[in-house]
């Protein structure tokens, strides 16, 4: 199941759980359902939204295609941004 990052703007929490991508949270109530946590002294009907999230690094040979470039490990990357020293 993936995990997703929900932030409330009434307490400036930012809180991940895991759901099906089908599911949708809307308030800070059902975010803490989900999470297992007190809502504590927020409002249970305050909004909250997903942040996007994420930026893994995808091994071409994980998509099927070995002529994709791919950063595996140490200085591979042409632009540096996987240079490992």
């Amino acid at each position: 199941m993936p995990s997703y990052d929900y932030r409330c703007d009434a307490n400036d929490r930012v809180v991940e759980v895991k759901h099906r991508m089908s599911e949708k949270l809307f308030t800070w109530g059902e975010l803490c359902t989900v999470a297992g946590i007190d809502p504590g002294e927020t409002d249970p009907a305050a909004p909250v939204q997903r942040l996007i999230t994420g930026g893994q690094v995808v091994r071409s040979t994980s998509l099927g295609d070995a002529a994709a470039p791919a950063c595996s490990s140490g200085p591979c990357c042409g632009g540096g941004m996987c240079d490992i020293d």
